[in-house]
């Protein structure tokens, strides 16, 4: 019975594990990994507990299966967000970053805001949410 319970665990999390899509939130860091591995960044801006547009992206792109197989590929992904719920409150440090980068590449404030990045930092395009599927929103992104 314990082995049974022990497989059935292993499984669960190694099929988490090849699902999860990797979200960094230290901007240098995702720099250095897109440089290594010669990927574009995305930055998305967003609040990820309180803006609506936001909330339907992560649930309609980021979160499908066919976008995360493509991202794993192709990005390195950052997430710059403000959350509003104390629960989710990031540490000062944190907020500190996130602020500095809309400072840098969304000025306007506007979310959720994506900007796709080449691996040296130089901007090709930005969007937002879009009402279209996975497949669209790749090929979109991959048009910058």
């Amino acid at each position: 019975m314990i082995k049974k319970i022990f497989l059935s665990f292993l499984l669960t999390s190694t099929i988490a594990t090849i699902n999860a899509q990797e979200w960094h939130t230290d901007f240098k860091l995702a720099k250095e990994i897109a440089s290594k591995e010669h990927k574009n960044l995305i930055l998305v801006f967003q609040g990820s507990d309180w803006c609506g547009p936001c909330i339907k992206l992560d649930k309609e792109i980021w979160s499908q299966e066919e976008f995360k197989a493509y991202a794993k590929n192709n990005f390195v992904m950052v997430k710059v967000d403000f959350p509003k719920r104390k629960i989710n409150k990031l540490t000062a440090k944190q907020q500190e970053k996130n602020y500095q980068l809309s400072e840098i590449y969304n000025k306007q404030g506007f979310l959720p805001r994506v900007i796709i990045l080449n691996e040296n930092g130089k901007v090709l395009g930005e969007t937002g949410y879009k009402k279209m599927t996975p497949k669209k929103y790749i090929k979109l992104l991959a048009s910058f």
